[in-house]
């Protein structure tokens, strides 16, 4: 088998290509392709704890904190004490944060149509549902 037959050399590509259109489609909110992944989450849903928001996003507890550190340096989220559980920290948009989680909302439904535009309505289900099956595997 070829290199370039592989379907982790394949996967691998296809997500560079993807991650280098959706870098250039929030360029412009001066935003990183993972924060904005963080700041569409938090549209979905807001005032959640970090462990909830790591879950969600499937990004590890470093990672995370690194990404909400520098969200929050912009103002675009903030961190407060979870009076349910002391321990906890909730992760909140600010207003700012909200304004670019509305932008990212309409942006993400621009980006599939784009990415995906030469694929069928069907094309686009079936591809969605094997990379779903492929990113629940474990190892």
């Amino acid at each position: 088998m070829k290199p370039t037959d592989c379907i982790c050399f394949k996967l691998a590509k296809a997500s560079q290509a993807a991650i280098r259109f959706w870098s250039r489609k929030v360029a412009n909110l001066n935003i990183t392709v993972v924060q904005a992944m963080i700041l569409r989450f938090l549209h979905e849903e807001d005032d959640i704890t970090s462990k909830e928001l790591g879950e969600r996003t499937r990004l590890d507890s470093a990672t995370l904190t690194g990404v909400i550190d520098r969200l929050e340096s912009v103002r675009l989220v903030r961190r407060e004490h979870n009076p349910r559980d002391r321990r906890a920290i909730l992760v909140r948009l600010t207003d700012k944060g909200r304004e670019v989680g509305e932008k990212l909302d309409g942006l993400m439904e621009e980006a599939n149509r784009e990415f995906l535009y030469d694929f069928k309505d069907e094309e686009r289900a079936a591809l969605k549902g094997y990379l779903d099956k492929i990113r629940t595997r474990d190892g």
